[in-house]
């Protein structure tokens, strides 16, 4: 549907960021899941999102992975608490981006954002490069 990768990108971008601050703010049945879990997947899925905006020929399967080691390592991150960390996550963008608590949980909210991100950002016909 759409003829470059960045322009897929950018689209998604601009329907999933919206949706990650959404989870954060609903009120309906099971809030609490997507006040906490629901934006763990959208969050992931940004990330994929916009790391194939920036590297568009990159192989979708790596920026998954990518996506989730650093993510899974900004959750443990959760666990150390330095002063511009506190900082940073004393602000509403700080705790959404890197977060304020660690909780396991969170871990396979991350897996299944990463893996529908790679189904969304691979090209059709398997995980090869654009080109």
């Amino acid at each position: 549907m759409f003829s470059t990768p960045r322009l897929r990108s950018f689209i998604l971008l601009l329907i999933i960021t919206p949706l990650g601050f959404a989870s954060k703010f609903y009120t309906g049945p099971c809030a609490w899941w997507f006040n906490n879990y629901a934006g763990g997947i959208l969050y992931e899925m940004f990330w994929c999102f916009l790391v194939i905006l920036l590297f568009p020929y990159a192989t979708a399967f790596w920026i998954a992975c990518l996506v989730l080691g650093i993510t899974s390592s900004l959750e443990c991150m959760q666990l150390w608490h330095p002063l511009i960390l506190e900082y940073i996550r004393s602000t509403f963008i700080g705790s959404t981006l890197i977060g304020t608590t660690f909780v396991w949980w969170d871990f396979p909210h991350y897996i299944i954002g990463c893996i529908a991100g790679w189904f969304v950002i691979k090209p059709k016909g398997g995980d090869n490069k654009y080109g």
